[in-house]
C-alpha cells in the first residue's frame, strides 16, 4: 500500500499523460498485490488490516526534492529490485501453496514494474543527477541483480582458468614427449614434468605480476599526461573529449554537454579523458600480487595433473593413464571457460579436449622419434 500511495502521488504530479497513465497502472498493480496478501492473511488472522503510512508513500513532500521526478524514479527502480530480491527469498521460507502462487504473480509484476520504470526514465532527458556515493550504491545494486540473472566469473577466476590451461597444456606436452622418448620410464617423466611445472608456474606468476604492475604504471602515466594537458589548456581538453565521444556515436550536442559537465570536476574530467582516449580505467586494474599468486597456483595445479599417474605406474599403463587423466582435465578446464563466455560448456570442453589430444599425440610421436635418434647415435 505504501508503493500504491507512492505511484499515485507521482501520477498526480506528472504532466505527461502517457507517463501519468503508466504510473497509475503501477499504483493499481501495487494495490492489487496488497489485496491479495490481505485476503490470504485474513484466512489466518481475522484482524482488520489497513494502511497507516504517509499518504504520499515514498514520494517526497518537499517541492524542491520533487523537482526532478526522474531522479526519484531511479530510486524507485532500485527499490523495486530490492523488493524482487525480498520476494524471491520468501519463496524459500513460505511453504504455503497459496502464498507461493501469490509470490509468483507478484514477482512477475515487479519485474514488469522495473522495466516500466527503466523505460520512463529513458524516455525523458536529462538523466537523473546523483552524487558519487548514490551512483556507486545504484551501480552495485544493478550489477548484483544482473549477476543473479546471468552468472559472471570473477576477474581472478578468468586468470586462474587460463593459467591452469597453460600449465596443463605445456606440461602435458612435456610429459608426452619424454614418455615417448623413454617408453614411459616414470623417473625420467617425473623429473622433466616436475621441473617443467615449477618453471612454468614461476614464469606465469612473474609474467602476471609484471603485466599487472605495468598496466597500473601505464594508467598512472596516462593520468599524469591528461592532467598536464588539462592544466595547459582546459578548453582544448573539453573539445578533445567531446570529439572522442562523437567518434563513439554520441550526438554532437550530447557530447558537448557531457564534456562541459565532466569538466566541472577536474579529477573526474582527467579520468574520463584517460578512459575515453587511452581506454584505461582504475576499475579494470588488477592487483599485481593477487595476479601473481593466481598465476602460480593455477599453473602448478594444471601442470601437476599429467604427472600424477607416474607416481604410481610406469611404462604404457602410466602413459595411457596420463593421457586419460590429462584429457579429462582438458575437458574440465574447457567447460569452466563457459563461465566467461556464452558458449555451451560441453562444446568448450570438447574443443579443448581435441586440442589436447592433438598436442599429446604430436609430442608423443616427436618423443619416440627423438628417442630412436638418440638411441641410434
Amino acid at each position: 500500500m505504501e508503493d500504491h500511495a507512492t505511484y499515485k502521488a507521482f501520477a498526480a504530479r506528472e504532466s505527461d499523460p502517457r507517463r501519468r497513465n503508466v504510473m497509475r497502472g503501477l499504483a493499481a498493480a501495487e494495490r492489487h498485490h496488497a489485496h491479495l496478501w490481505a485476503h490470504e492473511i485474513g484466512t489466518l488472522d481475522e484482524r482488520k488490516l489497513g494502511y497507516s503510512g504517509p499518504p504520499e508513500g515514498l514520494a517526497p513532500v518537499n517541492a524542491k526534492e520533487n523537482a526532478n521526478i526522474d531522479s526519484q524514479l531511479q530510486h524507485l527502480k532500485i527499490h523495486e529490485r530490492s523488493e524482487i530480491d525480498r520476494y524471491s527469498k520468501q519463496m524459500h521460507t513460505l511453504k504455503n501453496e497459496a502464498c507461493h502462487k501469490i509470490l509468483l504473480e507478484v514477482i512477475a509484476d515487479e519485474n514488469e514494474h522495473y522495466k516500466a520504470l527503466s523505460n520512463l526514465i529513458r524516455a525523458r532527458p536529462p538523466l537523473p543527477m546523483m552524487d558519487g556515493s548514490q551512483a556507486r550504491k545504484a551501480l552495485a545494486t544493478l550489477l548484483a541483480a544482473r549477476k543473479k540473472r546471468h552468472l559472471e566469473a570473477a576477474g581472478w577466476l578468468n586468470d586462474a582458468v587460463y593459467a591452469a590451461h597453460d600449465g596443463l597444456g605445456s606440461i602435458f606436452g612435456i610429459v608426452s614427449g619424454v614418455a615417448g622418448a623413454t617408453f614411459g620410464k616414470s623417473h625420467y617423466v617425473m623429473i622433466a614434468g616436475l621441473a617443467g611445472m615449477v618453471g612454468s608456474a614461476l614464469s606465469t606468476g612473474t609474467g602476471a605480476y609484471l603485466t599487472a604492475r605495468s598496466e597500473r604504471e601505464l594508467y598512472e602515466a596516462e593520468i599524469v599526461r591528461e592532467r598536464q594537458a588539462v592544466d595547459y589548456d582546459e578548453s582544448e581538453s573539453r573539445e578533445v573529449l567531446a570529439l572522442s565521444l562523437q567518434v563513439r556515436g554520441l550526438p554532437e550536442d550530447v557530447a558537448e554537454r557531457l564534456s562541459h559537465l565532466l569538466a566541472e570536476n577536474k579529477e573526474g574530467f582527467v579520468k574520463a579523458l584517460a578512459r575515453i582516449r587511452a581506454n584505461v580505467s582504475e576499475e579494470n586494474l588488477s592487483d599485481p600480487w593477487r595476479a601473481a599468486l593466481t598465476g602460480v597456483v593455477a599453473t602448478a595445479v594444471g601442470a601437476f595433473v599429467p604427472i600424477i599417474p607416474f607416481f604410481f605406474l610406469s611404462g604404457m599403463p602410466a602413459i595411457a593413464s596420463a593421457a586419460v587423466v590429462s584429457l579429462c582435465a582438458h575437458f574440465a578446464v574447457g567447460a569452466s571457460k563457459s563461465l566467461m563466455t556464452v558458449r555451451p560448456w560441453w562444446r568448450s570442453g570438447l574443443e579443448l579436449t581435441a586440442f589436447g589430444a592433438v598436442e599429446g599425440l604430436t609430442t608423443f610421436a616427436i618423443g619416440i622419434a627423438l628417442g630412436r635418434m638418440v638411441g641410434t647415435a
